[in-house]
């Protein structure tokens, strides 16, 4: 059995994180020590790295939460999980497309504002910015 800085340790993740995944009842401890110490066990560092490596792929914990529970239903399907994993590609395809349509304006607002030199009142980019219309 592992404390809770143990396993912090070994998963390279602060003790505030185990004890938010807690909250958030993404990881339950697996009992608790004579003194009341939280004690995890080995499949507590396994389901810390997967919560890791899911948000390197873009999942929320809501969403990790969805497929860490999916592990649980005997009803549950690999198409499941698929599903999940395709909605999380949409949402990033469409937060890549905001990214860059921000960097193109970015490219027009940097381009206008060539003369360095120009007072800040009269700036390209804070006139911009200023009005509604920046796109």
């Amino acid at each position: 059995m592992l404390t809770i800085g143990r396993l912090a340790a070994l998963a390279d993740v602060r003790t505030d994180t185990l004890r938010y995944y807690e909250r958030e009842r993404l990881l339950t401890p697996a009992s608790k020590s004579g003194s009341g110490y939280r004690l995890y066990d080995g499949d507590s560092l396994r389901r810390i790295r997967f919560i890791k490596q899911a948000q390197h792929c873009g999942f929320t914990l809501v969403e990790i939460s969805q497929l860490l529970s999916l592990r649980h239903q005997p009803s549950a399907r690999c198409g499941d999980v698929r599903k999940l994993a395709i909605e999380k590609k949409r949402q990033l395809q469409a937060r890549i497309r905001m990214m860059k349509t921000m960097s193109k304006v970015l490219d027009h607002l940097i381009r206008d504002c060539s003369v360095a030199s120009r007072p800040v009142d009269k700036c390209p980019i804070l006139s911009a910015l200023d009005r509604a219309d920046v796109r």
